[in-house]
Parts: C-alpha cells; structure tokens; sequence
C-alpha cells in the first residue's frame, strides 16, 4: 500500500488515474473568473436595487454574498457555478461529494488565503505542482477537485 493510498484512500490516485486531475488548474482558473464575475454582478445588483446604499459597504457584501454562493453550491453540488461549467467537482478525502460544514470550512479557506497574498501564491504554487492539483484549502481539508468527465 503507497502513501497515497492511505492518506486520500478514497480520491482516485493520480499515477494511475491521471485523468482526474487533467488540466484541473486551468479548469479552476476559469472557474474563478466566472464565480468572481457572478458574485460580482449579483453585489452590483442589489446595491442598484437598493438605492445605492450597499455600495458604502460593497467589500463586506461581495464577501457575505461570495460566502453564502460558494458555501450553497458546494453543499448542493460539490462544484459552484463556473466549476460545472469547467466540468470539475470538489471532493472529501474519502471521496465523497461536500456536505454543509465541509462546504463551509472550505468556503473559509478559501476567503481566507485570498485575503493573503502569500497564502494565496502558495495556494497556486500548490494546485500547479502537487499530483492532485490540491490548493491550500485542499491540502489542509484532503479535498480534491476532479474532472467530472472522468468519472465515467
């Protein structure tokens, strides 16, 4: 049994099963740019919405609403918006599907790390050279992200 048998013993492994976590890093960059745009807009709307008054607050918004989208998608789907656009899903170590914490703890880390600028470079460093393309987050939690086309 490989080390990586027992530490992730239910994601795919990524010697023999590559095609999990083919192109996952530039899968998750577009996947970014689509959710930052959603949450974006979605911010930008209810402050027209409301008459204006939001945008005195638009970073606490763009975080609340960033928070409660990426938690929901994560908890119903595994994967937000721009990630099933870029057909991937996040998973447990065990390789199952997000519930409500583990969407929340991940959502966390994330907001996190982005908030550090160092974390945030080493969090890609991370997806661009470790063997499950694992961000920070990732790393801590023993979470994956993995093409969903793969599945099969």
């Amino acid at each position: 049994m490989t080390h990586s048998d027992t530490a992730f013993w239910g994601l795919p492994d990524p010697d023999t099963q590559a095609e999990f976590y083919a192109d996952v890093p530039v899968k998750r960059a577009i996947a970014w740019v689509v959710d930052v745009l959603i949450v974006f807009f979605t911010a930008f709307l209810i402050s027209l919405l409301l008459v204006g008054i939001p945008f005195f607050f638009f970073g606490f918004l763009l975080l609340a609403i960033g928070f409660v989208y990426r938690t929901v998608s994560l908890a119903n789907r595994s994967a937000t918006i721009g990630m099933r656009m870029a057909s991937i899903e996040l998973r447990t170590a065990r390789g199952e599907r997000f519930d409500l914490p583990i969407a929340a703890l991940h959502t966390l880390g994330y907001q996190i790390s982005m908030a550090f600028i160092l974390a945030q470079i080493a969090s890609i460093v991370l997806m661009l050279t470790s063997a499950r393309a694992q961000g920070l987050t990732d790393h801590v939690l023993g979470t994956a992200a993995v093409n969903v086309a793969a599945k099969s």
